[in-house]
């Protein structure tokens, strides 16, 4: 052993990946990719880099991310990614969570004037029933509150807001 140097270990501040328990209580979920800032689309800015969903569940969650990290972190300026799960009520004989997908996807699109950078679905896509399942309303809250989605590390200052508060940050 020609090099008696010991190695240096070196740790992590933040966690690399966290599930919580709503990841696990539905199977077929709809899910949001966030970046760290806020990218330049046709008609504004959003936070939000892809939609997604799956049969899967969280696991599916954690694949995508890993599969996809590389791509989005392409994009100028993003250094961190949280995934945010939506679900909706089940209909018998009717895929509710690809509803919600393509409703989310489209509705981002009218909004913002494309679809999120990563979604290769959704550029010449068209309303079908979706809004059936659906009202415009609650899909653009939904666009609107992860399009201005303050992430921790993004915002010091929402953390000071929030100690000040006497909420928890994790």
């Amino acid at each position: 052993m020609a090099n008696n140097k010991k190695l240096t270990i070196q740790t992590s501040k933040r966690a690399a990946i966290t599930i919580t328990r709503s990841a696990f209580k539905a199977d077929r979920l709809v899910y949001i990719a966030i970046a760290n800032k806020a990218l330049k689309y046709r008609h504004g800015t959003s936070k939000i880099v892809y939609i997604g969903t799956t049969k899967a569940g969280a696991s599916r969650i954690a694949g995508s991310a890993a599969a996809r990290a590389s791509q989005l972190f392409e994009l100028h300026g993003v250094t961190e990614l949280t995934f945010f799960i939506i679900t909706c009520a089940a209909r018998q004989a009717v895929k509710t969570w690809h509803k919600l997908e393509v409703g989310l996807i489209l509705t981002f699109r009218e909004l913002y004037g494309e679809p999120p950078k990563c979604n290769t679905k959704g550029k010449n896509q068209k309303w079908n029933d979706e809004r059936d399942y659906f009202t415009d309303d609650r899909l653009v809250k939904v666009i609107e509150k992860y399009s201005e989605y303050s992430t921790p590390s993004s915002s010091g200052t929402a953390q000071k807001r929030a100690k000040k508060k006497g909420a928890a940050t994790l």
